[in-house]
């Protein structure tokens, strides 16, 4: 109802005058009487509703969102079971308590410290680190569980001081790169997944691509990308998440773009200039 059809609005005609006596809204009144405030329109009604409405369930978004916030250190009955795919996301439980040099140590014994724990190992042991006898003796005693580490040090010493196999990754035969060019080795993880979990061991696969290679004017090994997926045998050893085992495959690797690959020079920079990140789930 518009609100000329309102009675407050309408006009009524005087007794024998034949003349319209008009009441005009909120007035003071007249001789015929006090003037009559309109009623709400049933359009107005509607947009106070609407508006009523869009408060509340702002309110319930807000309300819902902040809710959401709560964490806690155990999955409830309806989280996914571990062989289901899980996203990345926080959980509330610390997953690293403290580092040993540049690795990444002190993971939670829960399927998500698991997968940290294994991100992080898999960037250790894919670094230009392992490249240094030195630096490749405390990223081992790191990772492995002592019960390997031994064994796992003479092959690996084998493998990192075998001429051709330096001169393959374009570097000298004492493993240094050539004067001017930087020697790259990064593991950037993309995804973990827990295949196996019981009480104090895990099997944890990480996919990861890796950037590999020499960058500098004239190398003859330049920086690439290359993708593998390293499954891990995890062991519960003193406080933290050990390797026991680990096999590793290529793939699965995207489609390359037809990005403009950075110089030489762009290159070097970065990898000098952009730090790594500690993993963590």
């Amino acid at each position: 109802m518009s609100l000329s059809d309102d009675g407050g609005y309408g006009g009524d005609r005087g007794p024998e005058t034949g003349q319209t006596r008009t009441r005009l809204p909120d007035s003071g009144g007249d001789g015929y009487g006090t003037g009559r405030r309109p009623r709400a329109s049933l359009s107005s009604r509607n947009l106070v509703t609407g508006v009523g409405v869009v408060v509340l369930l702002i309110a319930a978004i807000a309300f819902a969102n902040r809710s959401g916030d709560t964490s806690s250190d155990s999955p409830s009955a309806d989280s996914p079971k571990s062989s289901d795919t899980q996203p990345t996301a926080p959980t509330g439980t610390k997953p690293v308590t403290g580092k040993n040099g540049d690795i990444a140590t002190g993971f939670a014994k829960t399927e998500q410290g698991a997968q940290s724990a294994a991100a992080n190992y898999a960037v250790a042991l894919d670094s230009s680190g392992m490249y240094d006898s030195d630096q490749r003796d405390v990223i081992l005693d790191t990772v492995y569980a002592s019960s390997v580490a031994t064994a796992r040090k003479e092959s690996l010493r084998k493998l990192y001081t075998d001429p051709k196999f330096l001169a393959s990754a374009g570097l000298k035969a004492d493993g240094n790169a050539p004067r001017g060019t930087t020697f790259v080795s990064r593991a950037n993880p993309v995804g973990t997944k827990t295949t196996q979990f019981k009480g104090g061991t895990a099997k944890v696969e990480v996919w990861y691509s890796l950037l590999f290679g020499i960058a500098g004017q004239g190398s003859q090994n330049p920086v690439s990308e290359n993708w593998y997926t390293s499954t891990m045998q995890l062991q519960w050893s003193n406080g933290d998440w050990k390797v026991a085992n680990i096999k590793q495959k290529a793939g699965p690797a995207p489609i390359g773009s037809d990005q403009t690959a950075a110089t030489a020079g762009e290159m070097s920079k970065a990898v000098q200039g952009f730090g790594g990140f500690t993993y963590a789930r």
